[in-house]
């Protein structure tokens, strides 16, 4: 009952209860109250991932899904539920993990470079108004058109203090661009800084292959994102997933309908990726969703409250988890009901009174069948986990992290030339030449200094022939490395 190959077995109803594997880039969602279940739900589904050889990534917001990488430890209460839904033998095992961490501290770094991100989740990163976040993307815009690589916080800094002595270069080429709005920008990057942000933008920045591997025996690594201090910052936690999703989407191929997916991706506490989210972030969220399934990756929100998931999305969510709500007020019955209302219903029982009486480790299940299908709601216990339930001490993540060939790769940040460098030479340079002009000039007598020191300063402020045709040339060229330079859906670098 454990595998066939092609499904994973989730637990019984009056009938085994079954995930199959070519619907599951239909995408998901597991929802329900604090304490119902949904960690060993999200867990189990985990399992069965790595046990056909699907690769997973997962943020462990509480810490307690570190757990699969052990063997679970024998229990009263989880051998009798085995029993009950008829999974024998029941027999614990741990998984092939791999821990990441953005500071780098309970797992391999994760690292982007800020023109990968780019500006549209920069903006949302940062909490810029509308204005504020055109100015960015015409920062972008500039960066890209003058060659100018943005691979970490220190490069964006370097920019924005560059375009405030460009304003009316960059004014004539792109539009308005006002000071005041670069320096709430520059604000903005320091309140990030002081969050500890700095440590995702950089290099080596993460490969998507990375997260896509198999262990020697074929079982699909999961990999373990540590959110559970990146949750203090919610908004770091949100965009660096979409970001991560977003980089999927535009780097994967096209492979239409696989027999199983190519990664499966859970999005826990969805709630915060659309919390405040403008429409136009919305609507490319839901493009990305609705796209993706083609590059072979499923997508599992999981969250207390179902109806944090639009409607555009949730209408996309084709295998649903529904545990235990409660029905105390009246706002809460209405999330009742329109949970109720996304399952096909089950002509033995009313949906909407299930939901309020499912015990822990109990849900809802409806998943997708044959020719696209919903199946009908099922009253399923979920069948318990094989791997540990709860946390892990520091030595066995340790351990775990020493046998990672990701350890290695990532753990030393790499600082290559990039903007910050570039703009700092271009300074150099004009300084230089400032000096050398002025050098040329004799000096004159000592009445006459003034004005001619008047007249050199204006003189200073042209470009020569020389400067014109230099900048020229690196217009031209930059402008063909901007050719070469593509955005996504969501406004991150095509590699």
């Amino acid at each position: 009952m454990e595998m066939d190959g092609q499904s994973i077995f989730i637990g019984k109803s009056d009938a085994p209860q079954r995930l199959e594997l070519r619907f599951a880039n239909r995408h998901g969602l597991i929802a329900g109250a604090t304490g119902t279940g949904k960690t060993v739900t999200l867990q189990i589904l985990a399992e069965g991932f790595s046990r056909a050889g699907v690769p997973v990534f997962l943020a462990d917001v509480k810490g307690d899904l570190a757990g699969l990488s052990r063997p679970g430890v024998p229990k009263d209460f989880l051998t009798k539920r085995a029993d009950k839904i008829g999974l024998s033998p029941y027999e614990q095992e741990g998984f092939p993990v791999s821990f990441w961490d953005l500071r780098g501290e309970e797992g391999s770094p994760v690292r982007a470079t800020v023109s990968e991100m780019g500006p549209l989740l920069l903006a949302r990163l940062l909490e810029l108004n509308d204005t504020q976040e055109e100015v960015l993307s015409l920062i972008f815009r500039y960066a890209d058109d003058e060659g100018l690589i943005l691979l970490d916080l220190k490069d964006l800094r370097a920019m924005l203090s560059y375009a405030v002595g460009q304003v009316d270069e960059l004014s004539e080429r792109y539009g308005l661009v006002r000071k005041s709005s670069i320096g709430a920008i520059q604000r903005r990057i320091l309140a990030l800084e002081e969050q500890g942000a700095e440590h995702f933008f950089g290099e080596p920045a993460l490969d998507l292959n990375d997260f896509m591997r198999t262990d020697a025996t074929g079982r699909g690594v999961i990999n373990i994102l540590a959110a559970d201090k990146l949750m203090q910052t919610p908004k770091l936690y949100s965009t660096f997933l979409l970001w991560l999703l977003s980089e999927l989407f535009e780097e994967l191929p096209e492979i239409g309908d696989p027999e199983k997916p190519k990664l499966v991706f859970f999005f826990d506490e969805a709630h915060l990726l659309f919390d405040d989210a403008p429409k136009a972030l919305l609507e490319r969220i839901e493009q990305v969703v609705r796209l993706i399934r083609s590059k072979g990756v499923g997508v599992f929100f999981a969250t207390q409250n179902p109806l944090d998931v639009p409607d555009s999305v949730s209408s996309q969510l084709g295998n649903r988890f529904q545990h235990a709500l409660r029905a105390f007020t009246p706002r809460e019955q209405k999330v009742i009901k329109a949970a109720a209302e996304t399952f096909r219903p089950n002509p033995a029982f009313k949906t909407q009174d299930v939901i309020t009486e499912l015990g822990i480790g109990e849900a809802l299940v409806s998943t997708i069948q044959e020719r696209g299908a919903p199946s009908v709601a099922e009253r399923t216990l979920i069948r318990p986990p094989a791997s540990r339930l709860g946390v892990i001490t520091r030595e066995e993540r340790a351990q775990t992290m020493s046998g990672s060939a990701m350890t290695s790769k990532y753990a030393t940040p790499v600082d290559r030339e990039s903007a910050y460098e570039e703009l700092a030479d271009r300074a150099e340079r004009r300084a230089r030449q400032a000096e050398k002009r002025a050098e040329r000039e004799e000096p004159d007598e000592r009445s006459s200094r003034a004005p001619k020191q008047r007249r050199r300063a204006r003189r200073s402020n042209r470009q020569s022939v020389g400067e014109a045709a230099l900048k020229s040339a690196v217009r031209t060229l930059s402008s063909g490395f901007a050719r070469e330079l593509m955005r996504g859906i969501l406004g991150s670098l095509r590699r």
